[in-house]
Protein backbone atom coordinates (compact mmCIF):
# COMPACT_ATOMS: atom_id res chain seq x y z
CA UNK A 1 0.00 0.00 0.00
CA UNK A 2 2.71 2.54 0.73
CA UNK A 3 4.71 1.84 -2.18
CA UNK A 4 1.06 2.59 -4.40
CA UNK A 5 1.23 5.95 -2.52
CA UNK A 6 4.33 6.39 -3.23
CA UNK A 7 4.16 6.09 -6.65
CA UNK A 8 0.84 7.86 -7.13
CA UNK A 9 2.60 11.00 -5.45
CA UNK A 10 5.50 10.99 -7.59
CA UNK A 11 2.84 10.63 -10.67
CA UNK A 12 0.77 13.54 -9.12
CA UNK A 13 3.94 15.92 -8.79
CA UNK A 14 4.99 14.66 -12.42
CA UNK A 15 1.41 16.41 -13.79
CA UNK A 16 1.78 19.28 -12.17
CA UNK A 17 5.57 19.35 -13.13
CA UNK A 18 4.96 18.67 -16.46
CA UNK A 19 1.82 21.71 -16.66
CA UNK A 20 3.83 23.72 -15.24
CA UNK A 21 6.56 23.42 -18.23
CA UNK A 22 3.88 23.60 -20.46
CA UNK A 23 2.46 26.66 -18.87
CA UNK A 24 6.20 28.04 -18.45
CA UNK A 25 6.86 27.21 -21.87
CA UNK A 26 3.88 28.72 -23.34
CA UNK A 27 4.14 31.87 -21.86
CA UNK A 28 7.88 32.34 -23.21
CA UNK A 29 7.04 31.85 -26.58
CA UNK A 30 3.76 34.13 -26.51
CA UNK A 31 6.67 36.69 -24.84
CA UNK A 32 9.29 36.16 -27.72
CA UNK A 33 6.88 35.90 -30.26
CA UNK A 34 5.33 39.41 -29.06
CA UNK A 35 8.68 41.24 -28.53
CA UNK A 36 9.89 40.17 -32.30
CA UNK A 37 6.44 42.04 -33.26
CA UNK A 38 6.88 44.73 -31.24
CA UNK A 39 9.38 47.38 -32.46
CA UNK A 40 10.12 49.61 -29.50
CA UNK A 41 9.59 49.61 -26.18
CA UNK A 42 6.43 52.00 -25.84
CA UNK A 43 4.65 49.56 -27.58
CA UNK A 44 5.95 46.83 -25.34
CA UNK A 45 4.48 48.31 -22.77
CA UNK A 46 1.01 48.32 -23.70
CA UNK A 47 0.98 44.52 -24.43
CA UNK A 48 -2.03 42.96 -23.09
CA UNK A 49 -2.50 39.53 -22.00
CA UNK A 50 -4.99 37.03 -23.51
CA UNK A 51 -8.27 37.82 -22.35
CA UNK A 52 -8.49 33.78 -21.20
CA UNK A 53 -5.74 34.34 -18.75
CA UNK A 54 -6.48 38.32 -18.00
CA UNK A 55 -9.69 36.42 -15.99
CA UNK A 56 -7.36 34.70 -13.52
CA UNK A 57 -4.61 37.13 -12.85
CA UNK A 58 -5.44 39.89 -10.20
CA UNK A 59 -4.56 43.85 -11.78
CA UNK A 60 -1.88 44.33 -9.41
CA UNK A 61 -0.07 41.06 -11.35
CA UNK A 62 -1.14 42.52 -14.64
CA UNK A 63 0.47 45.91 -13.85
CA UNK A 64 3.53 44.44 -12.61
CA UNK A 65 3.60 42.07 -15.83
CA UNK A 66 3.49 44.96 -17.97
CA UNK A 67 6.41 46.94 -16.10
CA UNK A 68 8.59 43.75 -16.56
CA UNK A 69 7.52 42.89 -19.78
CA UNK A 70 8.44 46.95 -20.69
CA UNK A 71 11.81 46.51 -18.89
CA UNK A 72 12.41 43.27 -21.13
CA UNK A 73 11.42 44.95 -24.03
CA UNK A 74 15.09 45.64 -25.10
CA UNK A 75 16.73 43.20 -24.02
CA UNK A 76 14.43 40.65 -25.92
CA UNK A 77 14.52 42.50 -28.95
CA UNK A 78 18.55 42.46 -28.85
CA UNK A 79 18.26 38.80 -28.64
CA UNK A 80 15.60 38.55 -31.30
CA UNK A 81 18.15 40.53 -33.58
CA UNK A 82 21.02 38.19 -32.77
CA UNK A 83 19.29 34.80 -32.90
CA UNK A 84 16.10 34.78 -34.78
CA UNK A 85 15.09 31.40 -34.10
CA UNK A 86 15.21 32.35 -29.99
CA UNK A 87 11.50 30.62 -30.03
CA UNK A 88 13.04 27.38 -31.25
CA UNK A 89 15.59 27.16 -28.95
CA UNK A 90 13.47 27.88 -25.86
CA UNK A 91 11.27 24.85 -27.02
CA UNK A 92 15.04 22.46 -26.65
CA UNK A 93 15.47 24.38 -23.00
CA UNK A 94 11.99 24.11 -21.81
CA UNK A 95 12.12 20.06 -22.82
CA UNK A 96 15.71 19.84 -21.11
CA UNK A 97 14.72 21.11 -18.26
CA UNK A 98 11.23 19.05 -18.28
CA UNK A 99 13.55 16.06 -18.37
CA UNK A 100 15.84 16.97 -15.86
CA UNK A 101 12.91 17.68 -13.28
CA UNK A 102 11.69 14.67 -14.60
CA UNK A 103 14.55 12.61 -13.77
CA UNK A 104 14.97 14.07 -10.50
CA UNK A 105 11.16 13.09 -9.72
CA UNK A 106 11.77 9.75 -10.78
CA UNK A 107 14.72 9.30 -8.31
CA UNK A 108 12.94 10.79 -5.52
CA UNK A 109 10.34 8.07 -6.27
CA UNK A 110 13.10 5.45 -6.07
CA UNK A 111 14.47 6.72 -2.98
CA UNK A 112 11.32 6.60 -1.52
CA UNK A 113 10.73 2.96 -2.82
CA UNK A 114 13.90 2.16 -1.25
CA UNK A 115 13.31 4.01 2.22
CA UNK A 116 9.65 2.42 2.36
CA UNK A 117 11.34 -1.67 1.59
CA UNK A 118 13.97 -0.50 3.91
CA UNK A 119 11.58 0.20 6.90
CA UNK A 120 9.46 -2.89 5.89
CA UNK A 121 12.07 -5.48 6.46
CA UNK A 122 13.86 -3.21 9.51
CA UNK A 123 10.29 -3.70 11.14
CA UNK A 124 9.19 -7.15 10.28
CA UNK A 125 6.29 -5.92 7.95
CA UNK A 126 8.08 -7.69 4.84
CA UNK A 127 7.06 -11.42 4.10
CA UNK A 128 7.56 -13.95 6.51
CA UNK A 129 9.11 -17.47 5.57
CA UNK A 130 7.03 -20.51 5.78
CA UNK A 131 6.43 -21.85 9.11
CA UNK A 132 8.66 -25.17 9.66
CA UNK A 133 7.15 -28.72 10.09
CA UNK A 134 9.33 -29.26 12.64
CA UNK A 135 9.03 -27.11 15.59
CA UNK A 136 10.93 -27.65 18.99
Amino acid sequence: MLFALNWSLVGLLLAFWSLAAWVMHGLAVWLVSQAGAVPDVAAMQALQLPAWLSVWIPPEVMSVFTALAGSLGPLLQSLLQAMPSLAGLLTVIAWGVWGLGTLLLLALGGAGHAAIWMWRRHSGGGPRPPATALQA
